[in-house]
C-alpha cells in the first residue's frame, strides 16, 4: 500500500533574454511516498517555453498549457494538502477520472496523474507507516570540543547525558598521545554516555595513516559510527602529498586526491570497510569541477578527477538555519533550510551537491537528489539580535525534527557549549559557557525522555490518521517504539500565532497520551477512546503516545 506524505512543486533556472521569464523556465513537482514501509519520491520535471509545455521524462504530458509560475499535483483521496508555494493563489480543487487537480491563478491546469505510474495499482492507502523511535534517537548529534580545548571530559559527559544525544562528531584534531585529548578520552566518552563518534580529518587535517589507526581502536570498542572528510576545506585549506588545495590555494584537487584516498583506506580495510564515508563539507565551494558534488563521479562528469572516482558514501552539508540570504527568524526556519531542492535559500543540499553555489558546476539532478543519502555535521543558531534564547531554543528542538523527516539521516547542532578557546560572539550552544543549560537543553532533554527507546521494532507498524488541510507551518513524523506504540510527533513552525488542526484517527484508541516538550516530561493530556485529537499547534511540537491495541 502507499500513502502520499508530502507534494511539492517550485520553479528554477528562469533563461535570461528573448521571453518573458515567466514561460521560459524549468519547473518540477514532487510526491513523497510511503510505499510498503519505504519512503520514495515520484518525481517530474518540465520546461515551458513560450506557453508550451515539454516533459523532461517520459510520459503522456505533452499538452500546451498557459503560463503559470507554479504547479502541483496530487491523488484523489488520499488526504494531499495544497502544498505552501500556493497558498497566495487562488488555488480550486478540481476532480476528475480518480486524479486530483490544482487551478492556480493564471489559468494554467496541471494533472500528474502520469506521475504516479511508478506505483502499482493498489488502491487507497490504509495507513502511515511508522519510523522506529531509535532510530530518530540516533539521529540527534552534537558538536563539542574537548579537553584540548579546555572542556573538561567529566563536564562533557553530564552534558551528553542530560540532552539525550546519541553522537558525537570527532576526529584527530588535537588529539595526541600525552594529552590532554588521547584516544582514551573518547573511549571514556563511549563508555560513560553511549553516544558513537563520526571520526574526521577535520579541519586542514591530511593523515589518513592516524585517522585509520585511531579508528581501528574506536571500532573495537563499539564506538565508531561513520568517517567525514575535511571540514570546510574553502575555510581550511590542506596539504597533501607536498600538494596544497582549499583555502586560498588555487585548486581542489589536493582536497579531492585526500577524499579519494580516504574512501579508499577504509573500504579496503577488513574491520572498517563496513562504515560508512561521509563526505567533506561546503563542496559548492570548489573554484574548479574537481567531481566532490558527487559521491561517486559518474560518466560524462567533465571533472579534472577520472570518472567512477569515489568520494563518500553519504553527502555531508553545513546547512545552518540562518545564512546571508535569510537572516532572519520566519515560518518553518527549519523546514526549509532541510528542504533539498533549489527552494531552501541556505547552504544546504542543492548548492553543494545539485549545482554548486560557487562556480555552478552540475552535480545531480533533483530526482536524484531527493534521495540522495545525507548527514548534516554543522547546524545550528546564534543568539543574537533577533533571535532570542528563546528562538534559539525553539529552533534546536524543530532542527533535530525537520531534518530527520526531510531524509537526513544523522544530524549534529553545533554546539554543546559555548566555546571559551574562540573570541567573538560564541552562543551557539545548548549550555552557557558556565554550564548552566540554556532552554535548549532543557527542550530537548524533555524530547528525548518522553520519546526514550533503547531498541529497535524489527518491522514498523502502520497507524491510520490523518490531519485534514494540514497548515504549511503544522508538520508531522510518525515514529514506533519497540514496544509497539505509536508516537505521533507534530509540531508547528510559526513565528506568531497558532494553527488549529485536528487529527483524525482510522479507529479508535482506548488511550492516548499528549506531551509538550517545552514544559516537562509527564502527560499534560490522557484521553480515552479518542478516534480525533483538536490540537493548537504554534512554534514547538507536541508528542502523541498511543498504545497499540
Amino acid at each position: 500500500m502507499y500513502k502520499v506524505t508530502d507534494w511539492r512543486a517550485h520553479t528554477a533556472f528562469p533563461t535570461s533574454g528573448q521571453h518573458d521569464p515567466r514561460l521560459s523556465m524549468r519547473w518540477y513537482c514532487y510526491v513523497d511516498l510511503e510505499l510498503d514501509g519505504a519512503r520514495k519520491t515520484a518525481h517530474r520535471s518540465f520546461r515551458l517555453h513560450n506557453g508550451t509545455r515539454t516533459v523532461d521524462q517520459p510520459g503522456n504530458d505533452s499538452e500546451p498549457w498557459g503560463p503559470c509560475h507554479h504547479a502541483c499535483a496530487g491523488l484523489h483521496g488520499l488526504g494531499v494538502r495544497v502544498p505552501a508555494v500556493l497558498k497566495e493563489h487562488d488555488v480550486k480543487h478540481l476532480s476528475k477520472h480518480g486524479s486530483m487537480m490544482v487551478r492556480c491563478a493564471g489559468a494554467a491546469v496541471l494533472t500528474l496523474t502520469a506521475l504516479l505510474t511508478i506505483l502499482p495499482a493498489c488502491g487507497s492507502a490504509a495507513g502511515s507507516t511508522a519510523v522506529a523511535t531509535n532510530d530518530f534517537l540516533d539521529s540527534i548529534g552534537i558538536v563539542t570540543t574537548f579537553p584540548d580545548r579546555g572542556q573538561p571530559l567529566a563536564k562533557t559527559i553530564e552534558m551528553v547525558r542530560y540532552c539525550g544525544f546519541r553522537w558525537v562528531r570527532a576526529g584527530i584534531e588535537g588529539l595526541s598521545d600525552r594529552g590532554p585529548t588521547t584516544l582514551q578520552t573518547f573511549l571514556d566518552l563511549h563508555r560513560e554516555t553511549g553516544v558513537r563518534l563520526s571520526w574526521g580529518l577535520v579541519s586542514g587535517g591530511s593523515d589518513v595513516k592516524k585517522l585509520i589507526e585511531a579508528a581501528k581502536v574506536l571500532a573495537k570498542a563499539g564506538t565508531l559510527l561513520a568517517f567525514e572528510g575535511n571540514n570546510e576545506p574553502n575555510n581550511w585549506g590542506v596539504t597533501y602529498q607536498g600538494e596544497k588545495g582549499g583555502g586560498k590555494a588555487p585548486s581542489w584537487l589536493a582536497v579531492a586526491k585526500l577524499q579519494r584516498d580516504l574512501y579508499e583506506a577504509v573500504k579496503s580495510d577488513q574491520l572498517l570497510a563496513k562504515y560508512p564515508v561521509w563526505s567533506i563539507s561546503e563542496p559548492g565551494a570548489q573554484p574548479e569541477n574537481v567531481g566532490l558534488q558527487f559521491l561517486t563521479i559518474p560518466r560524462g562528469a567533465k571533472a579534472l578527477m577520472p570518472d567512477g572516482t569515489r568520494y563518500a558514501d553519504y553527502a555531508n552539508v553545513h546547512n545552518y538555519i540562518y545564512h546571508p540570504n535569510s537572516p532572519h527568524p520566519s515560518d518553518n526556519r527549519t523546514w526549509d533550510a532541510a528542504d533539498p531542492t533549489a527552494a531552501s535559500k541556505v547552504d544546504g543540499l542543492f548548492g553543494n551537491f545539485g549545482i554548486t553555489w560557487s562556480k555552478k558546476f552540475q552535480g545531480y539532478t533533483q530526482e536524484q537528489l531527493d534521495t540522495l543519502p545525507r548527514v548534516t555535521t554543522e547546524t545550528g543558531a546564534l543568539i543574537d539580535g533577533q533571535i532570542t534564547e528563546d528562538i534559539h531554543a525553539l529552533n534546536l528542538l524543530s532542527i533535530y525534527l525537520a531534518q530527520f523527516k526531510r531524509g537526513y539521516k544523522h544530524t549534529a547542532v553545533y554546539l554543546l557549549r559555548d566555546r571559551t578557546d574562540e573570541g567573538g560572539n560564541q552562543s551557539f550552544g545548548f549550555y552557557r559557557r558556565d554550564y548552566t543549560p540554556r532552554r535548549a537543553a532543557v527542550y530537548l532533554h524533555n524530547l528525548t525522555t518522553i520519546l526514550a527507546d533503547k531498541a529497535t521494532v524489527a518491522k514498523a507498524g502502520q497507524l491510520d490518521f490523518t490531519i485534514p488541510e494540514q497548515p504549511k507551518t503544522v508538520h508531522e513524523l510518525l515514529l514506533q517504539r519497540s514496544d509497539g506504540s505509536f508516537q505521533l510527533v507534530v509540531w508547528g513552525e510559526r513565528l506568531s500565532g497558532q494553527d488549529r488542526v485536528t487529527v483524525r484517527f482510522g479507529a479508535k484508541h482506548a488511550q492516548v497520551k499528549i506531551y509538550d516538550p517545552t514544559i516537562g516530561i509527564e502527560p499534560t493530556q490522557t484521553l480515552v477512546n479518542v478516534n480525533s485529537l483538536d490540537l493548537t499547534l504554534s512554534d514547538h511540537p507536541l508528542v502523541i503516545a498511543i498504545q497499540p491495541k
